[in-house]
């Protein structure tokens, strides 16, 4: 019986609640998102394909000390270096939508990044690199296994380069060098001190 009862629309788009549901998911699966929530996970989109993931400690580390070293580069090398962390970038016309974990503007233009930074510790996952390619990003730096993967936008496509095009005259050996050798426990600001001075003896 239709009793005429109904539930008061909410008056402002912010007043709503936000819902989505999963279908299929398993009781693992399920205990995952539960223990993602309190951790903030970050997220990407691709095609209908949702990635959550939660990084480690040992992630977040390296990712905090190549920006560390990046942002000293710029300083020290007088780079017009603007860092946007894990801003979320998406556009829903190309289906695509991911938060990198450290993103940069070089020079003015702030319509999209120049450079991402991806580290990566754990295989699979949504393609990111197909997700850049469509939100056109200049370049995209993946740290893989103590080394760096470079990908330069190119007529709409990324190829593996040597070198950054963003950030030519960056010695992204000596990063990785720094990378590979500092310990999980040592202390990152004496270790960006000592490449600061390095690249002043260098001027």
């Amino acid at each position: 019986m239709d009793l005429g009862i109904r539930p008061p629309s909410p008056r402002y788009r912010e007043d709503r609640d936000n819902v989505v549901v999963l279908r299929g998911v398993s009781w693992e699966q399920y205990e995952e998102i539960c223990d993602a929530r309190d951790k903030r996970p970050r997220m990407a989109f691709l095609d209908g394909a949702l990635e959550l993931m939660t990084t480690s400690m040992r992630h977040e580390l390296a990712k905090k000390l190549i920006a560390r070293l990046l942002e000293t580069y710029a300083v020290e090398c007088t780079v017009a270096l603007t860092g946007a962390g894990a801003t979320t970038w998406r556009n829903k016309q190309r289906k695509a939508a991911v938060e990198a974990d450290e993103c940069y503007f070089i020079g003015p233009e702030r319509e999209r990044p120049d450079l991402a930074l991806e580290v990566v510790f754990t295989s699979g996952g949504v393609d990111k690199l197909e997700i850049y390619r469509r939100l056109r990003v200049r370049e995209v730096w993946f740290w893989i296994e103590g080394r760096f993967w470079l990908y330069a936008l190119v007529d709409g496509k990324y190829q593996e380069v040597r070198t950054s095009r963003v950030l030519p005259h960056l010695d992204l050996d000596e990063i990785a060098r720094i990378l590979v050798t500092t310990d999980d426990e040592e202390d990152q600001t004496a270790v960006v001190r000592a490449y600061r001075d390095a690249l002043r003896r260098r001027q």
